[in-house]
């Protein structure tokens, strides 16, 4: 199998170091190049074509948000992991919305970075277990916010949005497990059935909400409160 060739965009320097060191040890990852700043990061995406790129948000010229949509554009087989000590719920947001494949927190270890990265390259979505936990508040935190409807109690938004995709309570509660940034390795051990079980349930999930992938699949279930 060819190695994953990959593009950091980092604007500080013991960071693009560091990382570096580590990405260039590790089997099965070429590391191609790197970039200071979004603007040079998106132009050297369209030069090099990098299986996947680690992707800062605050970067001077244009921001990892900005450039990880501009990327996108161009490319849309081009992977995006940010990497980045942001954690707010707006940056998250904004970056999935941007076309993001995964969000890592730079404190995780080595690791956690390097799994993070071979799974997004593979097409599964991978979000960092804290910033998991800030969406998932959030979107419980506008459901239990929203007045309720007493004249059509059972017209509320998550009813509607569940009967219109057509998802199952087994479906829902795996797709709450995928926004969580479960393999379906760990959502078969999560809910004690077999590993076919699991993925035959997410196929299923991306094949009702129209989603190419997980990533999607998250963005939807997101903006739509479906978990």
């Amino acid at each position: 199998m060819a190695d994953i060739k990959v593009l950091m965009v980092e604007d500080h320097e013991m960071t693009r170091l560091a990382l570096s060191l580590v990405l260039e040890r590790t089997d099965g990852v070429e590391l191609v190049d790197t970039a200071e700043d979004g603007l040079s990061g998106i132009n050297k995406a369209k030069l090099l074509s990098p299986d996947i790129i680690l992707m800062d948000i605050g970067l001077p010229e244009i921001d990892g948000i900005e450039a990880t949509k501009i990327i996108k554009d161009y490319n849309p087989e081009i992977k995006i992991l940010m990497y980045t000590s942001r954690d707010n719920e707006e940056d998250v947001l904004s970056a999935f919305e941007s076309g993001a494949d995964g969000y890592i927190m730079k404190g995780a270890t080595r690791e956690q970075t390097i799994s993070a990265l071979k799974a997004v390259s593979q097409g599964t979505a991978w979000i960092d277990p804290n910033i998991a936990r800030i969406v998932l508040s959030n979107i419980q935190r506008n459901k239990t916010s929203q007045p309720a409807n007493t004249e059509e109690p059972k017209s509320n938004n998550k009813s509607n949005s569940k009967n219109s995709y057509g998802l199952t309570e087994r479906e829902l509660e795996v797709l709450s497990l995928i926004v969580n940034g479960m393999s379906n390795k760990e959502i078969s051990d999560e809910l004690v059935i077999s590993y076919a079980t699991a993925k035959a349930h997410v196929h299923s999930i991306l094949q009702k909400l129209c989603t190419e992938n997980r990533t999607k699949a998250i963005n939807l279930a997101m903006k739509e409160g479906l978990v």
